[in-house]
C-alpha cells in the first residue's frame, strides 16, 4: 500500500476532540478518536500495564481496523500511544482484528521469534473486493520494548481456516501449555461448515509452527455445548483457585453468537460472553456440566481478556472488557466528541463455589460508620462526575414498629432530575438488581434490566461512575453489571434512598476525577 496508514491515524488523533468531550471517561480507557472495541493483547510488565484494542480511528469514514495501544501504572489513567498494529499488508488489508500476547523471559527467549520478549498474536481479515469473499489468517507481531511493533516476515502462521471450519476463524489466545512443559498452546473461535460454532486448540513448541490439536469438547457437558450458537468469538482459558475449596480449576470464557438465551445463561444484550468451569486435559473440559453463566449482566459487556504476566511476576488475575455491544455505536459521544465506547475497569478474577467473582482494582477511601456518615459521604461527592461508592446494608426492624417491605431496596440515583440513571438493590426472598437508564440521553433498544441474583448473596453494592459509563457490583464480587449511562453532562453526586427495613451499615468513597 501507497497510504500511510499509521500518519493517517496519528493525524487523525492529534485533530481529535474527544477528550474534551464532558462525557469522555477519566478512568476507563477510552480511544483517543473514532471507535474502539474488543480489548487486544493486554499485558502486566515491570508495574506498567499496556492494553491493546480494537481502534478504528476514521469511524463513519472508512472502517480500517487498527491496534490502539495505551499503558497506565495504576490501572486508572492511560496514557495514549501510536497504533501498534496496522493494518497494511496483503493478509490484514482488511482489519488487524482481535488477539492477545505473552510475555516472554529467560530461556524462553533464546528461541523465541525475533528473541523478542513481546509476542503478539492477531487474526488478519482479507475480503475479496469482488466476491466479498473472507479469508482469515493468524499472524504474530514482536516487540523488544512496547514502542516498536514488527510484523513477523514469514506471516501469516495460520494462513487460513482449518477443513472443516468456515472463514469465521479468529481471536487467537496463546497461553503457555500446562501440558507440555516449554510448549505453548493457541484457542482459536471457530464456525463449523455447519453453521455451529466451536473453539480449536493448537500446540507449538516455537510459537511459530502450530499443529492442530483438536477441538475443544465437553464430555461430562451431555451434548448442552455441542451445537451452542453460530460462532464462538474471542475465547479464553485462565486457571482459577475457589476460594473455598482451594481446587483449582479451568475456566473457559468466550462469547457464542447467536446461542439462545436460556442455553447461555438468560443473557439480554445482543451477544453472550459466558464462562463455563472444568478441568482441561488434552482438548477435554473435563467435569464440565453444561452450565453456562454469564461475566456480566450489564447492558454493554463483551470480548473480555485476561493481563499476561512474565511468570517471575506473578499477580492476580485481572480481565478487562468492551463496554459495548455490536451494532449500537449510535451513542451521544459520537456528535459531542467523535468517540465510541470504552474498556471496563480491570477487575481481579476469582473462584467461590464454583461461580466467578470479579472485584475492581480501584482504590478506595477509609470506612464511614453506618448511616450517620451517609449524609456527609454524599455532598463530598458533589462537584464531581467519577467517582467510587460502597454501601453495606442490612435488613432490620422499622424503628417506629411499622411492618417493613417484604422486599426493601436501596435506590442510588445517578444525574438531576430531568436526565438521570438509577440503580437499585433489593432485598428479600427474590433479590435483584434493577438498572433503569430510561431517563438517560442514551436511547438504547433497552432501557431497564432486571438482574436475579443468588439467595445469600450479600447485601453490597458497589458502584464506580465514570462520567458516562457505570460499573456495578453486588456482594463480594458476586455479580458485575456494566452500563453506559449517559447522565445530564452537568450532573455530579448522587442521590441514595433507602426503604424502611433497610439500613446502611458501612461505606466507603472514593474521588476519581
Amino acid at each position: 500500500m501507497t497510504e500511510n496508514l499509521r500518519t493517517l491515524a496519528r493525524e487523525t488523533a492529534a485533530a481529535s476532540t474527544a477528550q474534551s468531550d464532558p462525557d469522555y471517561p477519566l478512568v476507563h480507557l477510552a480511544p483517543p478518536v473514532g471507535r474502539l472495541n474488543d480489548p487486544n493483547g493486554l499485558l502486566i510488565d515491570a508495574g506498567t500495564c499496556h492494553a491493546f484494542y480494537q481502534y478504528t480511528p476514521m469511524h463513519g469514514q472508512r472502517r480500517l481496523v487498527y491496534w490502539g495501544h495505551a499503558s497506565s501504572t495504576d490501572l486508572l489513567h492511560w496514557e495514549h500511544h501510536d497504533p501498534a498494529v496496522v493494518p497494511d499488508s496483503f493478509y490484514d488489508a482488511n482489519g488487524a482484528y482481535s488477539g492477545n500476547a505473552v510475555v516472554l523471559e529467560g530461556d524462553e527467549l533464546t528461541s523465541a521469534p525475533a528473541a523478542a520478549p513481546y509476542q503478539l498474536f492477531y487474526t488478519g481479515n482479507l475480503k475479496d473486493p469482488q466476491t466479498d469473499e473472507r479469508t482469515a489468517s493468524q499472524c504474530l507481531v514482536t516487540s523488544a520494548d512496547l514502542s516498536t511493533f514488527t510484523k513477523w516476515p514469514a506471516n501469516p502462521l495460520l494462513p487460513t481456516h482449518a477443513p472443516g471450519y468456515t472463514a469465521h476463524f479468529r481471536d487467537p489466545q496463546v497461553a503457555r501449555d500446562p501440558e507440555r512443559p516449554g510448549g505453548f498452546r493457541m484457542l482459536l473461535g471457530v464456525q463449523r461448515e455447519d453453521c455451529t460454532g466451536a473453539a480449536l486448540l493448537y500446540r507449538s513448541a516455537d510459537l511459530l509452527s502450530w499443529e492442530l490439536d483438536g477441538e475443544l469438547t465437553f464430555p461430562d457437558a451431555a451434548g448442552r455445548l455441542d451445537a451452542l450458537g453460530y460462532m464462538w468469538e474471542c475465547p479464553g482459558l485462565v486457571r482459577l483457585t475457589d476460594e473455598l475449596t482451594q481446587e483449582e480449576w479451568d475456566v473457559l470464557i468466550f462469547c457464542p453468537q447467536g446461542a439462545s438465551s436460556e442455553a447461555a445463561g438468560g443473557y439480554q444484550t445482543v451477544f453472550p460472553c459466558v464462562y463455563a468451569v472444568g478441568h482441561l486435559v488434552g482438548t477435554e473440559l473435563r467435569d464440565c456440566d453444561g452450565t453456562l453463566r454469564q461475566v456480566d449482566h450489564g447492558f454493554e459487556f463483551y470480548a473480555p481478556q485476561v493481563f499476561a504476566r512474565r511468570p517471575s511476576e506473578p499477580g492476580p488475575v485481572l480481565l478487562t472488557g468492551w463496554a459495548g455491544n455490536a451494532g449500537q455505536d449510535d451513542q451521544p459521544s459520537i456528535g459531542t466528541g467523535g468517540w465510541v465506547h470504552c474498556l471496563t475497569i480491570p477487575r481481579a478474577l476469582s473462584l467461590r463455589g464454583g461461580r466467578l467473582v470479579q472485584r475492581p482494582t480501584v482504590p478506595l477511601g477509609q470506612d464511614a460508620p453506618g448511616a450517620d456518615a451517609l449524609g456527609p459521604v454524599l455532598a463530598a461527592l458533589e462537584g464531581h462526575r467519577s467517582w467510587h461508592l460502597v454501601l453495606d446494608l442490612e435488613r432490620v426492624q422499622p424503628a417506629d414498629g411499622a411492618q417493613a417491605a417484604a422486599d426493601p431496596g436501596v435506590r442510588l440515583t445517578i444525574g438531576d432530575e430531568d436526565c438521570f440513571v438509577t440503580v437499585e438493590l433489593v432485598a428479600g426472598s427474590a433479590p435483584r438488581l434493577v438498572i433503569d437508564r430510561s431517563h438517560s440521553r442514551y436511547h438504547s433498544p433497552e432501557s431497564v434490566r432486571v438482574v436475579e441474583l443468588e439467595p445469600g448473596t450479600p447485601l453490597r453494592l458497589e458502584v464506580i461512575h465514570d462520567r458516562s459509563v457505570t460499573e456495578v457490583l453486588v456482594g463480594d464480587g458476586d455479580c458485575a453489571a456494566t452500563s453506559r449511562s449517559f447522565v445530564a453532562p452537568t450532573a455530579t453526586g448522587a442521590r441514595v434512598d433507602c426503604d424502611a427495613g433497610l439500613r446502611v451499615v458501612g461505606l466507603r468513597s472514593a474521588l476519581l476525577d
